[in-house]
């Protein structure tokens, strides 16, 4: 994206960001922004927003597990921002799919969408293990509690 903000990118007058956090509103309980540059920005939304806590910015992963790590709930439902027209079903479909899993993800038939993602706290220490190990692609860590929700 040649250094600009994927989540601050507009599509029909709103940011990519706000177009997920719309869908996602009304199926969770609360909502929070990862985001780790224009903080001030996102913060105006009146969202928590948090940075990763591992240095040099790995990936998704990292991100979750900083949210993960900041935040008190007990499960987690994570959406990238470059997801504006993900429909309202995958978070409560995932939630009756996961037939104790500790995580669940997207999978649209052809491939896996394991950012789109149910996740529970008992997996924070496994995230990381996996990401200061030097890995950050999701497969790896959940391939031990692989529920993709198709």
């Amino acid at each position: 994206m040649a250094g600009k903000d994927k989540g601050l990118q507009q599509l029909n007058g709103k940011p990519l960001w706000q177009h997920v956090a719309d869908t996602l509103a009304d199926q969770v309980a609360a909502m929070a922004i990862s985001a780790n540059r224009h903080i001030d920005i996102y913060q105006r939304s009146g969202y928590p927003v948090y940075q990763d806590t591992l240095g040099d910015y790995p990936g998704p992963l990292a991100g979750m597990l900083s949210v993960m790590q900041q935040s008190e709930a007990e499960w987690f439902v994570f959406c990238p921002c470059d997801t504006p027209f993900i429909p309202s079903l995958p978070c409560r479909a995932s939630r009756a799919f996961r037939d104790g899993a500790p995580v669940v993800w997207v999978h649209d038939g052809e491939r896996d969408h394991p950012a789109i993602t149910l996740i529970h706290r008992s997996l924070v220490p496994a995230l990381q293990d996996y990401l200061t190990g030097g890995r950050a692609k999701s497969h790896g860590v959940y391939a031990s509690v692989r529920r993709p929700f198709r």
